[in-house]
This record gives C-alpha cells, sequence and structure tokens, in this order.
C-alpha cells in the first residue's frame, strides 16, 4: 500500500516574520492561497490515486496553526469531510513551534488530525537567532513534547548549513529530535534563494552557501543519527520542482535532483568502509552483498561509491550483489561463494 500526501500549500499565512532562509513562494510553487480552490486541488490529486493508495490531506507550506483561526476550522472541516467520506485516511499539518499550545492541540484533536510535523530547523539558540526565527529552543522542546503528550504523530524537520550552525551542532540538534520522541523526519540542506535575507547576507559574503559535497559530508552523519535509531526519514532535501530548479528562484546551496540519494549513499558508504576494514580484506578482491532497496545508493551515482572505496582501501570490487536476507552490508573475499 502506498501512502500519498495530498499537499494544500498555504505559503507564509500564519508566519509571523521572515526567516532568513524562507521564500515560500518559491519553495512551493504557489504564489498566493485561495480558500476556494482547496477542494479543486484534493480532487485533482484524488482522481490520480489507485484504490490501494492511502492518502492524507497534508497543509503544507506555513505555519497552519498560527492562520486566522476560522480559516483554519474551515480548512480542517473541509479536511475533515473527507475522512468521514473515507476517501482519506486522516490530516497532516506542519507548523512553528511557537504556534502550539494546549488550546491549539485540543482543537485539532477534535479532526482526524494524526500527524504534526514541526519546523524546528535547529535547537540552537545561536543559529536561531541568527536565521531570525523568533522562537528559542526552549520553546521548540516544549513543543515536542506538548504534540507527543497529546498522543500526535511528531515529525521534526531540520536543516543543515545555516547562518551560525556547524557539524557539532547539527548533531545535537539530530540527537535532541530522537530524545522528544519525533516519530519520523525531514532534513533539509539550505538552499539560498533569491528575495531572501540569506540571498542578501551570501552575495555580500556574510554567509557561505554549501556545496554539494559539503552538503553531502555534512547531513550524512546526521542521517546515521535517525537510521541508528529506526528513525523513518521522509525526506532529504527539497522536492525536485521546476521552480526549485529554475535559475530565477536559486541563487546558490545544494540543489541537486539526487542530493537524498548521495548523502544516503555517504552513510551506506562509511559503513561498508568500517566493514572491509574489520574483515580484514583491505587491499583483496572482495564481494559486497547488501539489501535489495540499498543497492542503488551503495553503489552510488557513477559508481562514485565503489571507486572512493577502492580508492581509500586499496580493494578490487568485484560484484556487488543484492542479497534479500540482508538488513545491511556484507563483505567476503572474492573466493568466497555467495549466497
Amino acid at each position: 500500500m502506498r501512502h500519498v500526501n495530498i499537499p494544500v500549500f498555504i505559503p507564509h499565512l500564519g508566519c509571523p516574520n521572515q526567516c532568513v532562509f524562507c521564500n515560500q513562494r518559491s519553495i512551493s510553487e504557489h504564489q498566493e492561497f485561495s480558500e476556494e480552490s482547496v477542494r479543486d486541488e484534493i480532487e485533482r490529486v484524488l482522481s490520480t490515486l489507485s484504490v490501494t493508495d492511502e492518502a492524507e490531506i497534508a497543509f503544507f507550506g506555513g505555519s497552519f496553526t498560527g492562520i486566522e483561526r476560522d480559516l483554519m476550522c474551515r480548512l480542517l472541516d473541509l479536511a475533515e469531510s473527507y475522512v468521514k467520506e473515507g476517501r482519506v485516511k486522516a490530516i497532516r499539518l506542519s507548523t512553528r513551534p511557537d504556534y502550539i499550545d494546549d488550546e491549539i492541540l485540543s482543537i485539532l484533536a477534535r479532526y482526524s488530525v494524526k500527524t504534526i510535523e514541526l519546523g524546528l530547523q535547529s535547537m540552537d539558540d545561536a543559529v536561531l537567532l541568527a536565521c531570525r526565527r523568533g522562537h528559542t529552543a526552549k520553546q521548540a522542546e516544549d513543543a515536542c513534547r506538548a504534540v507527543a503528550r497529546a498522543g500526535f504523530s511528531l515529525v521534526g524537520q531540520m536543516m543543515i548549513g545555516l547562518p551560525g550552525a556547524n557539524a557539532e551542532s547539527e548533531i545535537k540538534t539530530a540527537q535532541k529530535i530522537c530524545q522528544l520522541g519525533a516519530s519520523a523526519v525531514r532534513i533539509y540542506p539550505t538552499v539560498v534563494f533569491y528575495d531572501t535575507p540569506l540571498c542578501e547576507m551570501a552575495q555580500h559574503g556574510a554567509y557561505a552557501p554549501l556545496s554539494v559535497e559539503e552538503a553531502i559530508e555534512r547531513t550524512a552523519p546526521v542521517l546515521q543519527i535517525f537510521r541508528a535509531r529506526a528513525l523513518p526519514c521522509i525526506r532529504v532535501g527539497l522536492c525536485a520542482t521546476e521552480s526549485l530548479t529554475s535559475p530565477e528562484a536559486v541563487y546558490a546551496g545544494p540543489n541537486h535532483p539526487a542530493l537524498g540519494e548521495m548523502i544516503l549513499g555517504e552513510c551506506l558508504y562509511q559503513k561498508v568502509k568500517e566493514a572491509v576494514l574489520q574483515s580484514g580484506l583491505a587491499g583483496e578482491g572482495i564481494v559486497l552483498e547488501v539489501p535489495p532497496r540499498e543497492l542503488s545508493a551503495t553503489v552510488g551515482q557513477h559508481r562514485r561509491n565503489i571507486e572512493k572505496l577502492q580508492r581509500e582501501t586499496g580493494v578490487t570490487v568485484h560484484r556487488v550483489v543484492a542479497c534479500e536476507s540482508l538488513v545491511e552490508c556484507r563483505v567476503l573475499p572474492h573466493s568466497q561463494k555467495t549466497v
């Protein structure tokens, strides 16, 4: 059964300020919000789904619980009607930590809201201040705990390469998200959009955008923290939409359509390299056995991981074999028969 989000974008609605990195109209491809068009958009997406798909209506793009209360409830009423008709399974939404309190959670509990995604971005106060987030790490922690305590599924969203952030602060943010009861995460390496304060900072040399390679290097250890705790990562990197690949929208940063797979590939590469060194097979001919779902990412784009493994450990990789019974890679000498 395939899970499908039916996105309803509300760009900038409910946001009290503009964070330095944010241009939601570019990110979501939705320039304006029209309440009248929401039903048509839901119907359009529903018409493309198969009977076996499990769908949720997802309010994305802004700070849903910060919008005008009557509008929020009207949108929830509409979404709830689809749940009651059996056409969608549930409702999810994204919002800011400082727009979560007991009153808001009690309203959401009246509806079939199952998942609340919180744009945490960082759990470091210095980074939050540099990004003009308008809330503290303590407020973010309190919001996470309140969401989990109220029985909702919590998804933590974090960013890599923000102003003032470094590898250490990003690792600590990932660890804190795990500690606060998240059931899933999203990771967004920072892309610099035009018409944002961050773009002005980059143009004046006050901020250095990440390259693709830097984004891979910084994000892989964060992803590995979540993988080690079996915490699903819904997405790494922004969706590859027409506006995101347009030179008119993006000034700089790691906006690569395969960024998520390359970051996963780096995580898997580190595991394979560790296995090679622990096996004592450095410098020898080997066969790699990997879970089928990880075959492509293990090999890497244009075999980058295999070439790097050979270069850094001296092995000769004769074959990479998908093995259904495995949950992680296994390294065998080339002379040993594989299963």
